[in-house]
């Protein structure tokens, strides 16, 4: 989960000088927030060392995550 998701996508599609697509979002997003990507990957981390053997809860990766956050986001502002 990011922090003020809806104004760090607003800032990064400021950002771009092409047309906006979901992977121009993710590479900008990646660039001009390095510390949210880390907390995300650092999260998701943890959560898969402390699952207990045998009982898996889906928690999608952080590129996953995200990508699918972008294209959410994406999809609204049209």
């Amino acid at each position: 989960m990011i922090i003020d998701q809806e104004e760090k996508f607003k800032k990064t599609l400021e950002s771009l000088d092409e047309k906006p697509n979901e992977q121009n979002m993710f590479n900008q997003f990646l660039e001009l927030y390095p510390t949210e990507w880390k907390q995300l990957k650092i999260t998701f981390s943890k959560f898969n060392r402390s699952k207990q053997f045998g009982k898996t809860i889906p928690l999608p990766k952080p590129e996953v995550s995200l990508r699918k956050e972008i294209r959410t986001w994406l999809r609204k502002q049209i």
